[in-house]
């Protein structure tokens, strides 16, 4: 939630977004236009990546205002196709395939089709229970076409969905489930009875366990970070533990943690130029800077980056992929 009290007009947050080009003088004119609830052109320029929230030092979340606005204003022009397609998310086939009691529930949220084979396969999900489908979407995704107001309708039937498990510890596949069990509910007074654990903790807990099986990976490989990561950047500390241990080294580059660009979801299908040059400068990025794969955390990013990734000879690799490929479970690219 923007909180104006916090917000000194400092214009910082648009000053370092990636996808416009505005000086401190513009940067205070465009927040300033929207605190004032004033035709603002950002609003327009916004492709919903949540970075500015990050930028700011002060915790204001300016995106939260941005969000907001573009919903009142349906600045974002987001195709009718493209819109009914985040319509049917929340009934999707939901489903759960239960496992150990005394082991936590894998939560896939709705990304179960947009997993690569085999993905949450092998001994790391051995015995998890997996639950999945439009009973368990987060709606966070809806920050992407500017539809705030239906995340924030749905919180509690999102919470109340997962504390019926029963489960004292619920992993998180999706970096939004994750940001809304954590982050949004505290905008909406909602409290959690259970651990909310992100795949990437899950992952490093268990490799660390399970270390002398571990085979180095030994590849170069660049991260694509994914939106849902600039509500909560703590976890990139633990993201950095996990390739040190499987022996992969992440290629320091320019468009990456903070200044990571998005994959470009939004932009490729609103405005297709736009959205192949966000891709390009990540990719080439990526290439010269040594990478020889490009690992995913969210499907979503697989699937509209994955391709392209593979045109120019990176790799794409999902990370629960790169997880099994040290532990010899799935083959390492050459």
């Amino acid at each position: 939630m923007f909180d104006r009290s916090k917000c000194d007009l400092c214009g910082d947050c648009l000053v370092k977004c990636l996808y416009v080009n505005y000086d401190s003088e513009k940067a205070v004119q465009e927040m300033t236009a929207l605190i004032e609830d004033r035709e603002a052109e950002i609003l327009k320029e916004c492709i919903t990546c949540v970075a500015c929230n990050e930028y700011c030092t002060k915790g204001a979340n300016p995106f939260d205002l941005i969000c907001r606005l573009q919903e009142k204003t349906n600045a974002l022009r987001v195709p009718e196709k493209l819109a009914s397609w985040f319509d049917r998310m929340p009934s999707m086939p939901s489903g759960m395939v239960r496992g150990a009691p005394d082991k936590p529930v894998l939560s896939l949220c709705i990304l179960e089709q947009g997993l690569p084979p085999g993905a949450i396969e092998g001994q790391m999900f051995d015995g998890l229970t997996i639950v999945k489908g439009g009973e368990y979407f987060c709606y966070i995704p809806y920050v992407h076409i500017g539809r705030e107001s239906l995340i924030k309708q749905n919180a509690q039937k999102f919470v109340d969905k997962l504390t019926g498990l029963g489960a004292k510890e619920i992993v998180l596949l999706h970096d939004d489930c994750y940001s809304m069990l954590t982050k949004k509910i505290k905008d909406y007074n909602i409290t959690v009875s259970f651990k909310p654990i992100h795949i990437i903790e899950y992952l490093l807990n268990y490799l660390g366990e399970h270390c002398k099986s571990i085979t180095k990976v030994g590849k170069k490989i660049a991260y694509q970070r994914p939106c849902g990561s600039r509500y909560t950047p703590a976890k990139e500390q633990m993201l950095d533990e996990l390739f040190e241990l499987i022996g992969v080294e992440r290629v320091v580059r320019e468009y990456d943690r903070a200044k990571a660009l998005c994959c470009g979801f939004l932009p490729v299908r609103t405005n297709p130029k736009r959205g192949l040059e966000i891709q390009n400068r990540n990719l080439i990025d990526a290439k010269e800077h040594g990478a020889d794969g490009m690992v995913f955390l969210c499907p979503m990013c697989l699937m509209t980056l994955g391709p392209t990734s593979q045109a120019l000879g990176l790799a794409p690799i999902y990370l629960t992929d790169l997880c099994r490929m040290a532990l010899g479970e799935k083959s390492i690219p050459a």
